[in-house]
């Protein structure tokens, strides 16, 4: 059962500024060699079995879920001031996903494939996709998409 991650990003402003400061700052490699970003968090979450079964972490950004990473692995770790974490290990490239408002809090949160939003896809027939990401934002915002 395919279960993913939701968590704030804070910091950033946009899809844009997450990207260059994954680039900038949280490289890795998997396991099987590939490269990957990481995040690191102080709770190692207990379903992994489930998450690793092709679940990805959704990204809040000011106030509204834009973009999904692939979850690669779920590895321990140490965060800079030596204390014990876990690296969830991203995929690299950032997937937008129709804009979804959510409230704020802390850590990270289970969620159900079923209530995940879905992957924009692009193409001519995805009007939501073409739209400027702050426009997708603002109109989330007001409960339009």
């Amino acid at each position: 059962m395919t279960l993913h991650l939701v968590k704030l990003c804070v910091g950033a402003s946009s899809i844009d500024d997450l990207a260059d400061w994954q680039r900038e700052n949280r490289q890795c490699k998997s396991r099987d060699g590939k490269a990957c970003v990481y995040h690191p968090t102080y709770q190692f979450p207990k379903r992994r079995d489930d998450l690793l079964d092709g679940g990805s972490l959704y990204w809040v950004i000011k106030g509204t879920i834009l973009v999904r990473q692939k979850l690669v692995g779920l590895e321990e770790g140490t965060r800079d001031n030596g204390t014990p974490c876990c690296h969830i290990q991203l995929a690299l490239p950032l997937i937008p996903v129709r804009p979804t408002p959510r409230r704020a809090f802390q850590g990270w949160r289970y969620l159900e494939d079923d209530d995940a939003p879905p992957d924009l896809k692009g193409g001519k027939r995805d009007q939501v996709a073409v739209m400027p990401a702050e426009m997708r934002k603002k109109l989330a915002d007001l409960g339009l998409l």
